[in-house]
């Protein structure tokens, strides 16, 4: 017999806040975490614009031999992954007693193995990197390090699926609760916000102009859009059976309905609309819903031509005529990468959980396809029950999630 799989916890590190409810606040009044960061442009940078996110300081928090292993995006995980376990009501009792498993987005560590080349570029010596240079240099760094402070004992896995990594982390945990092989994950994804990071893609012409006032640039879906703007913090999500859930008498946000997914098999960078598509459709399908069943999507648009052009005509031939409210959340947090997929969640759950769907800033003029698609210009104060987040990354990987409140 096929689980029921439930949200029962959320956590948020982010640019929006530090917290469930500074991010509220800041969904609610359309506000944006953007800014320009002088040390990148002096970096070499041809965009300087990045969410700004507050530098953890863990030292009361987590033992000398934790933090040596641990980087800057297990940081904001950690914290998150805190947030999500007292929102769940969590102990470290039921920790010990219990067998939880962890799939977390990260597909990229940059600082951490950064610095530790420049330490053998400069001293000759490899000794002198340190004892935990390697455990922060790995992608599975969130994975590794958070199984081992909470003492997981189920399946630990880092999913690396570029802009689609926390997305993807969700719809194999659902996969796995629903199938009986775990009653409960800890799920989300991270991504470092650091200059080594974002240099790269800073390097591929794909930032906004940073020339123009740092919270106007990013604008998903608005003809005028010239680019993302690159951020990161880290969203941690628990999820478990519907079953496991009323055993233990836990807080209920919402229910994951349906997980669909597809691979461009394309350009490397540039997505499609038949893909997105698809797995629009899987996820519908799978929710056992319609089209016209779903109140709002969360749109994954970046603020790039070719990328959100492709993602409105994919909505548009799915959709049809039911004309959804659609927003990008990216509009005011920038491309989170690696957590994006599960972040959105979050932002979408607080939307559901609290009666509103936030705007997306910035947009101001439509262009041939977003002018025919229903964008929250700004907040709308109105109830659903319903919604489709999308994340879609690199490589042509597409991820679509069905989330419904719970009424019973």
């Amino acid at each position: 017999m096929e689980q029921r799989v439930v949200i029962t916890g959320m956590g948020i590190y982010s640019c929006l806040g530090t917290s469930l409810d500074e991010v509220k606040d800041s969904l609610q009044q359309g506000k944006s975490g953007i800014i320009f960061d002088e040390e990148r442009k002096t970096f070499g940078f041809r965009s300087a614009l990045t969410g700004a996110v507050p530098q953890p300081n863990l030292k009361h928090e987590l033992n000398r031999r934790q933090r040596i292993s641990i980087g800057e995006e297990t940081e904001y995980a950690y914290l998150a992954t805190m947030e999500a376990l007292k929102n769940a009501a969590i102990d470290d009792t039921f920790l010990d007693e219990h067998e939880i498993g962890i799939l977390y987005g990260n597909d990229s560590v940059s600082k951490a193995i950064i610095e530790a080349v420049d330490i053998v570029r400069e001293k000759k010596d490899t000794s002198l990197i340190g004892s935990g240079a390697i455990f922060k240099s790995m992608n599975s760094t969130v994975t590794m390090n958070l199984s081992t402070i909470f003492r997981l004992k189920g399946i630990n896995m880092t999913i690396s699926a570029a802009c689609a990594s926390g997305s993807h982390s969700l719809g194999l945990g659902f996969n796995l609760i629903k199938s009986g092989m775990q009653d409960m994950i800890i799920c989300g994804g991270a991504q470092e916000i650091n200059k080594y990071a974002m240099a790269s893609f800073d390097g591929l012409g794909v930032f906004g102009n940073d020339t123009l006032p740092a919270t106007t640039v990013s604008r998903p879906f608005d003809k005028d859009r010239s680019g993302l703007v690159p951020s990161g913090g880290a969203a941690t999500i628990i999820i478990e059976s519907y079953e496991s859930a009323v055993r233990r008498g836990a807080p209920i946000l919402a229910e994951i309905v349906g997980y669909g997914f597809s691979s461009n098999g394309g350009h490397i960078s540039t997505p499609n609309v038949e893909g997105p598509a698809l797995a629009m459709e899987r996820a519908i399908k799978q929710a056992g819903v319609k089209p016209s069943d779903i109140a709002y999507i969360n749109a994954h648009a970046t603020s790039t031509p070719v990328g959100d052009t492709n993602e409105a005509q994919a909505i548009l031939q799915v959709f049809g005529e039911s004309q959804p409210f659609v927003s990008s959340t990216k509009s005011m947090t920038g491309h989170e990468c690696w957590m994006a997929g599960a972040s959105e969640i979050i932002y979408s759950n607080i939307m559901m959980l609290n009666g509103f769907m936030a705007p997306n800033i910035n947009f101001e003029n439509p262009d041939e396809h977003s002018a025919k698609l229903n964008i929250v210009k700004q907040t709308v104060f109105k109830e659903f029950d319903l919604y489709l987040s999308n994340s879609f990354g690199f490589g042509g990987t597409n991820s679509a999630l069905v989330i419904k409140k719970i009424n019973d």
